[in-house]
């Protein structure tokens, strides 16, 4: 059997790959299949029996392979191959034996109120988990491959109709323009289609969450769903919501507008909160309060640190221990994060290195950044603090000033797949301030945000309002 040979030559030194021989219906046929991603008890007591009916081939003509790779790719994809004597003809049955991780809330976005369910690795499953919720025939998926030796699949999700076609289009060229060996994760998609590499503010957002996938797809956006991954990337993203989570729309109204308001205050403390210490004991001693004045002074008497290098020593080792917390497993990083940042910073005031002003400020700042639904959104802010420090101890409060306008610059001035990412703050669009900085009562919400440039701009429809809303 020729292609039995070929396959042989090309696989032989693969140790995973099995080659069965059998003869059914007077008919030599060799099995072909990779041991763990097919179940040997499968192969054994469902497809070779199968094989016994003449039926069997002529139901599988239509998937037959007529070309070399093509059989490899679908052996390496994890369906069992049966080759034929008589025509020299390959025909795949689906494979089955892969584990995959059930289905389970996930760890980075808890949820109050809400479905609880999360995407796991294998993309057909999150396919399913979002067709699930949006049971339309105007849901389109179109999945290509991507990677020039993994072959991984990546699924553009979007709802026609709906979404821009410009925008669309958009994403299609950039996915399709990824050069590159291996796509390992989503993360790398990410990387490759996003508009300014040199942004420390994500154009890409990222979910878990099949409900907000599908809450995404609804505004108009696009998923970028990844084989091998539970990250489902969302795009275009606006700055705003990087403040946004799916509790906001399960709670009434006016809780998720404070809520929000909350996130959007503590953004702001982490980020200009240590610039700001810095520049008020440094520089302007004199904006302070008399006896709080007196009162730092006297803390930081035995204190041999001038104020920025005080907190750039303790911001600096708040993220180390936050790191060291990621990487350690669960319940001893949690130990680590909490514990360590308590002792390290008593020790450090009892030993005279810091104030404990210092470690009030950074304490705050640390909660203040947790506040952040969007975990990259929240690493962008820390990292701008940094920065920030710096020019505050060069400047003073003219340096932290400075800092805030060349961020909000930069802000303007970022887009994500075309739409501007600063909107509806700027360019001003009034309508999707209900969804913004306030999340207005649900039937308030007509429009799907026109920033998106949606073909079908209303998602609401009812009669006059009755009496009483």
């Amino acid at each position: 059997m020729k292609w039995e040979v070929k396959l042989r030559n090309r696989l032989a030194q693969n140790s995973d790959v099995n080659f069965r021989s059998i003869v059914a219906n007077n008919e030599t046929l060799v099995i072909v299949y990779i041991a763990g991603l097919v179940d040997d008890v499968y192969v054994q007591e469902q497809i070779i029996p199968s094989l016994f009916h003449e039926t069997t081939f002529n139901t599988l003509q239509a998937y037959r392979f007529e070309q070399l790779e093509e059989a490899i790719e679908a052996i390496f994809y994890g369906h069992t191959l049966v080759i034929t004597q008589r025509n020299e003809l390959a025909y795949p049955f689906p494979g089955k034996g892969l584990e995959k991780r059930s289905i389970e809330e996930p760890s980075s976005e808890n949820t109050v109120r809400g479905p609880r369910d999360g995407f796991v690795e294998s993309i057909t499953t999150n396919l399913s988990l979002i067709r699930r919720r949006y049971p339309d025939t105007s849901l389109q998926v179109r999945t290509s491959k991507i990677g020039a030796r993994t072959r991984t699949q990546v699924a553009l999700v979007y709802i026609d109709g709906i979404v821009n076609p410009e925008t669309l289009e958009e994403v299609k060229e950039r996915v399709d323009s990824i050069q590159i060996d291996e796509v390992l994760d989503s993360g790398t998609i990410e990387q490759w289609i996003e508009d300014s590499w040199y942004s420390p503010f994500p154009q890409v957002q990222y979910t878990e969450q099949p409900v907000r996938a599908v809450s995404a797809l609804s505004e108009g956006r696009i998923a970028i769903v990844v084989d091998g991954s539970p990250i489902v990337l969302l795009v275009p993203v606006t700055f705003a919501m990087l403040f946004q989570a799916m509790d906001d729309y399960s709670e009434r109204w006016m809780v998720g507008t404070a809520i929000r308001f909350i996130r959007m205050i503590a953004a702001v403390i982490a980020l200009v909160l240590p610039s700001l210490y810095i520049a008020l004991l440094s520089y302007h001693p004199g904006m302070v309060p008399t006896q709080l004045t007196l009162s730092i002074a006297a803390t930081r008497a035995e204190v041999p640190f001038p104020t920025i290098m005080e907190a750039l020593l303790m911001e600096t080792t708040l993220e180390m221990l936050r790191e060291a917390g990621l990487r350690l497993p669960r319940f001893i990083g949690q130990t680590i994060g909490i514990v360590g940042g308590l002792v390290i910073g008593q020790a450090a005031v009892e030993a005279g290195i810091v104030s404990p002003i210092m470690v009030i400020v950074v304490a705050l700042t640390a909660i203040c950044s947790f506040l952040i639904p969007a975990y990259n959104g929240a690493i962008a802010i820390r990292l701008l603090r940094f920065p920030l420090m710096i020019l505050v101890g060069v400047l003073g409060l003219l340096g932290l000033i400075l800092g805030v306008l060349i961020i909000v610059a930069h802000l303007v001035s970022l887009k994500s797949f075309g739409i501007n990412y600063f909107s509806p703050f700027a360019p001003y669009h009034g309508k999707d301030w209900k969804d913004t900085v306030i999340r207005a009562p649900l039937p308030l919400l007509e429009t799907r945000p026109s920033v998106l440039q949606p073909l079908k701009k209303k998602r609401l429809w009812r009669d006059k309002r009755k009496k009483g809303w």
